[in-house]
């Protein structure tokens, strides 16, 4: 099975990580990501914020390299798969703002190369059921909090992905892998996003929040599908030491770090090594259950 893999810009840096993960196991899984020549920024919340226009081409530019691929564009990070579908939508449904996309690009484009979370690729094209026959090491009933933050499945009739209020996607990989998922109220709560350099303040109260309710639920960790959530989670809980005295030490991990290591995949091939929040409690618990 092949896709166009769009990494994001922060595969390279500050998730790396998260593209580590990605790889291993898609490679695992069968999955082949092939990676756009030539791919480019998608804008983020920057150029959302600056100008609609650059907004919707900057992810364009990147689609119509897909496009001549004539492959799904797969994507890891949730910002990044909102702006392309953001795109997508615009240029699909606003003749206006297709024409000032394509003058910009220098090519017409129509929004029809179909964008795609990787956890869609593992429900939809994987499946549960192979996931599960890969599983080398269960999760035994590791609790987890499962987080999808605000760019994932919002706005619904943009990326009409999951529930935006109760989604289950990550909830039923984490259930296939033998982890029980909790049930908990701040799952789509925001942890700050884009503020994270300018407002630290709010992004603590924030995550703080986030943070405390899973570990109220019970939840030996929590899991994720974006660099922002996952760098928010993670490194402010330092912060949140420092300004409340609480001390949370809630590991926070990629969903597909989560099922690397239930494939068997080692954790420094992960990335685990580069989190705040040190993994050592999920991966002991599950060695421990995998060797006894």
């Amino acid at each position: 099975m092949k896709y166009a893999y769009y990494p994001g810009c922060s595969a390279h840096s500050t998730a790396r990580d998260m593209h580590e993960s990605a790889l291993a196991v898609a490679g695992t899984l069968g999955l082949d990501l092939i990676e756009p020549a030539g791919w480019t920024c998608c804008g983020a919340t920057a150029a959302h914020q600056t100008d609609p226009v650059l907004a919707a081409s900057l992810p364009t530019a990147s689609l119509l390299k897909v496009r001549d691929m004539g492959l799904d564009m797969v994507v890891n990070c949730a910002a990044c798969y909102n702006r392309m579908k953001v795109a997508n939508h615009e240029v699909s449904t606003d003749p206006a703002m297709r024409k000032k996309v394509s003058d910009v690009v220098g090519r017409d484009y129509d929004g029809s190369v179909k964008v795609r979370h990787i956890v869609e690729v593992l429900l939809e094209d994987v499946g549960l059921d192979a996931i599960k026959n890969s599983i080398k090491q269960s999760l035994k009933g590791l609790q987890v909090a499962c987080y999808y933050g605000c760019l994932l499945v919002r706005p619904h009739d943009v990326t009409n992905f999951d529930d935006p209020e109760n989604p289950t996607s990550l909830d039923r990989l984490v259930a296939a892998m033998g982890g029980v998922s909790l049930d908990w109220p701040h799952k789509v709560e925001c942890c700050g996003g884009g503020l994270s350099m300018s407002r630290t303040d709010v992004v603590i109260s924030l995550t703080d929040s986030i943070v405390g309710m899973a570990k109220a639920a019970g939840a030996r960790c929590i899991a994720v599908s974006c660099p922002m959530c996952q760098i928010n989670l993670d490194m402010r809980q330092q912060d949140i030491e420092k300004q409340t005295g609480t001390r949370h030490e809630m590991p926070i991990l990629y969903i597909t770090q989560l099922l690397g290591l239930c494939l068997g995949i080692s954790p420094d091939q992960l990335g685990l090594n580069k989190l705040m929040v040190s993994p050592a409690s999920v991966i002991e618990k599950i060695e421990v259950h995998a060797n006894g």
